[in-house]
């Protein structure tokens, strides 16, 4: 049983690090690589900091669900007991382990106004990066397979 569990805790760790994949604009996804980009040229009309929301795959209330069923039935000696028990703590694992995986995935972010040369406006959120784009800053805007990214113009 005590095996089953750290089993159980080692999957819990394993998502939540699986969960934290970056979307970064300073992180190139492998796909990405060695692919043709558009570039346009553009100025910063404003930045805001906005969070993106946490995903909920249903890893996390698969996983809290199972954990919390597990300890909920070795929680009596009582047969008929411990499957209530079993249900009513794999219930509250779930919920739990949804709102984990929610926050854990949860990112701080950045939206910025672009005005293209031709006069177009975009915007554009993205995760922080290393970058801190203020208004007035040229900035190429970068798309990739349908993604786009701001960073700085080359000077």
């Amino acid at each position: 049983m005590q095996k089953f569990v750290k089993l159980t805790g080692s999957v819990v760790v394993v998502l939540a690090l699986a969960a934290c994949a970056s979307s970064s604009p300073d992180v190139i996804q492998r796909g990405d690589a060695q692919r043709m980009a558009q570039v346009q040229d553009g100025v910063v009309l404003s930045v805001r900091n906005v969070v993106v929301d946490g995903s909920q795959t249903g890893a996390g209330a698969a996983v809290g669900g199972v954990v919390g069923a597990i300890g909920g039935y070795s929680g009596s000696s009582v047969s008929r007991e411990a499957q209530v028990l079993g249900v009513l703590a794999g219930v509250a694992g779930a919920a739990a382990g949804n709102a984990i995986e929610r926050f854990a995935t949860k990112e701080d972010a950045v939206e910025i106004l672009v005005q293209l040369k031709g006069g177009d406006r975009r915007a554009i959120v993205q995760a922080k990066g290393n970058e801190q784009l203020v208004a007035g800053d040229p900035v190429i805007l970068v798309t990739t397979g349908g993604k786009v990214r701001v960073t700085k113009a080359p000077k």
